[in-house]
């Protein structure tokens, strides 16, 4: 994962579910599930459920929606970008723990102009709107500290689901992460909530979009600065970083460790000299205050990127798997093209 600070995993003051809360929940979702698929056209068949119940390994977790979910917590930007751009936005009751504003190209809906949490939600405040799927940018959303564990969630009849490009397990983590797995989870998405056409379409224009850019040809290095202060944070070498970097051209100076991100010490920095320094921009580590950092650093201050101002900045939900990276590398190799102009 592409990490905020410790802000992700405190706990909260609403981690802790009365027993009092579950039983509600419980009461309500077996309402709704009682319900919803019921519903049956003039002929007696239920078009909405064709093809369902759907049953993926996600994770190393069972996920099994039954009907295509209806209530839906998306928590992290990137998970709430993904239903959004699917046209599936009217499903969110509830967003949650958002990195930054959406993109311009993205019609917001109420539930995620006013998240309901600002960091990882609680269980009790997740479980209040009774969604009967949440789905989670990182798997640290899914635990008792957080929105509730998976197989407490799932016996309370709500499902869960993480962006597989998050997932840590052996034999589950992307190794290296690529475009592919990117466009996998747009069709399994749209694979739950019955959405296979729009997810098909979205991953047509993706791939088209990603096509048409032309990578830097310069041979350019680059150091992909995520967060941290005392020691950098940056992009590694099997990650959405070095996914991005790589096709737009630049060699990632860290490309050698096998991780996602990984913390690099300054002294490795300034030795690797990068060309160029690729800046996540968020609200809790701007971009404006890395290149402080950077110019007022007596051995940074030398290095080349930093001498010439060879700075390329992303936000931060853009660095993270999901819809916005094929415009995050169109972004890299625009910036790129202005640094010599």
């Amino acid at each position: 994962m592409n990490p905020r600070p410790a802000r992700a995993s405190r706990p909260s003051a609403r981690t802790v579910v009365l027993p009092a809360v579950v039983a509600a929940a419980a009461l309500a979702l077996a309402a709704c599930s009682a319900t919803a698929p019921g519903a049956v056209d003039a002929e007696g068949a239920s078009p909405a459920s064709a093809g369902f119940p759907v049953t993926l390994d996600n994770c190393g977790f069972e996920t099994e929606v039954a009907t295509p979910p209806e209530r839906v917590v998306t928590i992290k930007s990137s998970t709430t970008e993904m239903l959004l751009a699917l046209g599936l936005g009217d499903r969110i009751v509830g967003s949650a723990f958002l990195d930054g504003p959406l993109p311009d190209s993205l019609e917001s809906v109420p539930a995620v102009d006013e998240p309901f949490a600002d960091e990882a939600p609680g269980s009790e405040a997740t479980l209040e709107l009774e969604p009967d799927l949440v789905y989670a940018g990182w798997e640290s959303n899914l635990t008792a500290e957080t929105a509730g564990d998976r197989e407490t969630l799932a016996k309370l009849g709500v499902a869960t689901y993480v962006s597989p490009a998050a997932c840590k397990e052996d034999g589950y983590m992307p190794d290296p992460l690529t475009f592919d797995t990117v466009f996998a989870e747009i069709e399994e998405v749209g694979s739950l909530f019955d959405a296979d056409d729009a997810a098909a379409a979205l991953v047509e224009e993706q791939r088209a979009a990603l096509d048409a850019i032309e990578p830097d040809d310069r041979g350019l290095t680059a150091l992909w600065w995520s967060s941290g202060d005392d020691t950098p944070y940056v992009g590694a070498g099997i990650g959405a970083p070095q996914m991005i970097m790589e096709a737009a051209g630049l060699t990632n100076v860290a490309a050698d460790v096998h991780d996602t991100w990984t913390s690099l010490g300054w002294e490795n920095v300034v030795e690797a000299d990068p060309d160029v320094i690729v800046l996540v921009d968020a609200a809790w580590n701007p971009a404006d205050a890395k290149i402080e950092a950077l110019e007022a650093n007596p051995a940074t201050r030398e290095m080349s990127a930093v001498k010439d101002e060879r700075y390329v900045v992303l936000p931060f939900p853009a660095t993270e798997a999901g819809v916005r990276n094929v415009d995050a590398v169109a972004s890299v190799v625009d910036q790129l093209a202005d640094l010599d102009r």
